[in-house]
């Protein structure tokens, strides 16, 4: 029942064939098991939901067929299935979207050919009507191109006739088959895209009277979704690798949509055996800080203490590492390179603020940690760092990241820099990233409507472009001339995926699909329902509700205890009504 759950709260409203993964192995695997690692996610086939194009009528024939399933089962018939043939100068393509972005491959079922020895065809994914038409060229070559690193998405292959084939594994919505044989005709009876996914129960909810808030919510949730494979990536077609920094905001959503699930753990664990200290993670000192802030955020959910104490080592010992770096006078050379997100990456000035404030903040929690643990010689030299951190206290250079950093870390007035640098412009200079920063430091400043305003605007306007999955980076300037990602893009009008993109994410490399995207997910579910927590595994919770704008808000939110669910009503005097249902063992405090 999980599976059908999972399916229909992401909203992929196609009809599924579902592949049961079975926990035995034959019997004679049975003296191998150790050389054996069974596979731990799930898979469905799932049909096209439209037909974005055909090389022409004559050369593709019963296309319809594509837009269901079959039985599954290859035939020599040839009633039932969609022909492709092509001729001795024009070849027979098609391009299928599969309504939502997927990660997996493809898989078809195909019945009977002219061809023997199989077919030559060209298989091109693409998160983007465009990106299943371009090239594999390099930008030297061409500014508008596609690559296929870290997931291969544009192949030659042969396909079986009165067979079955499966290809690919890689992050995608669209799907182009071009057959590349003069005279060959192909008969496919199914094009099915093949979703491997992590079948978990979405326990975490959000509703409101505003659609577009309830959608930006499941986007981001789902986002991550995708994202928790085998470990917890950052993206589904590149990046698909455990980056501790970038997996922030993605632990704060599985948090707050799936509750306690292994896949954050199991990533923290392999981190820190690929980047063992005195390394910094992912080879980046500011990755490292971000591990102690996941640590103590995760902890306060799920009150893991054995986890926990199996890091008391590598926690102490970032610590120590960073305490070597920083003198009295607060000086510090943690490492010559200062990443935040890559947008801010030109403002060196503002950087350097937010990378120190990332610092107080990373320390902070640190400190908790080690009280926890009862190592109160590293809680007090976390404390100590701070206060030499803070003997240097640079300015953000207006750069929105580095006064969210700074508001966050308590170094900065939160009104002050909302008012002179975060709230300035609205959504402008927004990141997919550290947007999610942006939003909590707006609501320090109590500055909660006009968050939810930039959600609406930012998040919103990705989705007004056509995404179902949240961007590895978006700027509002695109989408003022620009087409929707699920169509050609007309004449005279900018392609929304190839013509924009910077630093590693140039053109159609640009990954459409990246986990730390997904902040508006927790943010609302932390602000708008107002669910805090104060105590470790949530046995202590705070509901206080920003309602602003919205009539009616509800939700539910997992703890290791169980569902909280919470309801707000506003009624025409602005007078909010709350409703709480909460497992026994949590203590509501502060509830308006």
């Amino acid at each position: 029942m999980k599976i059908k759950n999972v399916l229909l709260t992401i909203s992929i409203c196609m009809t599924v064939t579902l592949t049961v993964a079975q926990n035995q192995l034959p019997p004679v695997f049975a003296d191998d098991t150790t050389n054996i690692r069974p596979d731990e996610l799930s898979q469905a086939y799932i049909a096209p939901r439209r037909i974005v194009w055909i090389s022409n009528e004559k050369q593709v024939k019963n296309v319809e067929v594509l837009l269901r399933i079959s039985d599954g089962q290859s035939e020599m018939s040839k009633v039932n299935t969609c022909t492709l043939r092509s001729g001795k100068q024009d070849t027979a393509s098609v391009i299928l979207d599969y309504g939502k972005e997927l990660h997996g491959g493809l898989k078809l079922i195909l019945g009977s050919s002219n061809q023997r020895g199989g077919t030559p065809v060209r298989i091109r994914f693409g998160e983007s009507v465009g990106e299943t038409c371009s090239s594999l060229l390099s930008e030297k070559q061409n500014k508008k191109y596609s690559t296929n690193d870290h997931a291969i998405r544009d192949m030659v292959i042969n396909i079986p006739r009165e067979g079955q084939i499966e290809i690919g594994h890689t992050g995608f919505r669209f799907v182009r088959i071009d057959i590349l044989q003069p005279d060959v005709d192909v008969r496919i009876k199914e094009a099915s895209a093949i979703l491997r996914y992590r079948n978990i129960p979405y326990l975490g909810s959000f509703r409101c009277n505003d659609k577009r808030l309830n959608e930006i919510w499941m986007t981001g949730a789902y986002t991550v979704h995708l994202n928790m494979q085998e470990f917890l990536w950052d993206g589904i077609k590149r990046d698909r690798l455990i980056w501790l920094g970038d997996m922030h905001p993605e632990v704060a959503t599985i948090q707050t949509v799936f509750g306690n699930n292994e896949v954050v753990e199991k990533s923290i664990d392999l981190a820190c055996k690929q980047f063992p200290l005195p390394k910094w993670l992912n080879n980046m000192s500011s990755y490292s800080m971000w591990y102690l802030i996941i640590q103590y955020e995760w902890f306060m959910h799920n009150g893991n203490l054995d986890f926990l104490r199996r890091h008391r080592n590598y926690i102490t010992g970032v610590i120590d590492r960073i305490n070597e770096c920083v003198d009295e006078n607060g000086n510090e050379n943690l490492a010559k390179w200062r990443f935040l997100d890559w947008p801010s990456t030109p403002n060196k000035a503002g950087v350097e603020a937010g990378y120190r404030a990332l610092l107080c903040w990373a320390l902070n929690d640190a400190e908790q940690l080690c009280n926890v643990l009862g190592e109160k010689e590293h809680a007090a030299r976390s404390r100590d760092i701070i206060r030499r951190i803070q003997k240097i206290i640079k300015q953000p250079n207006n750069l929105k990241q580095a006064a969210a950093l700074m508001t966050i870390a308590g170094l900065m007035d939160a009104r002050e820099a909302c008012e002179k640098i975060i709230s300035v412009g609205g959504a402008r200079g927004f990141s997919t990233f550290y947007g999610y920063y942006m939003l909590e430091a707006l609501a320090k400043g109590q500055e909660y409507q006009q968050a939810i305003d930039i959600i609406r605007q930012f998040w919103g306007g990705m989705l007004d472009l056509g995404a179902t999955t949240f961007w590895e980076d978006f700027n509002l300037d695109w989408a003022h001339n620009a087409g929707r990602l699920d169509e050609f893009t007309p004449k005279g009008k900018d392609d929304i995926h190839g013509d924009f993109g910077d630093y590693c994410y140039p053109s159609y490399r640009h990954s459409l699909c990246h986990g730390w995207a997904s902040g508006p997910t927790p943010w609302i579910t932390r602000h708008i329902l107002g669910i805090e927590i104060l105590e470790p595994g949530c046995k202590v919770l705070r509901i206080t509700p920003n309602l602003c704008d919205l009539t009616w808000a509800e939700g539910t939110f997992p703890t290791p205890l169980g569902i909280v669910y919470v309801k707000h009503v506003k009624d025409t005097n602005g007078k909010v009504t709350t409703t709480i249902k909460a497992p026994k063992g949590i203590i509501i405090k502060n509830k308006k």
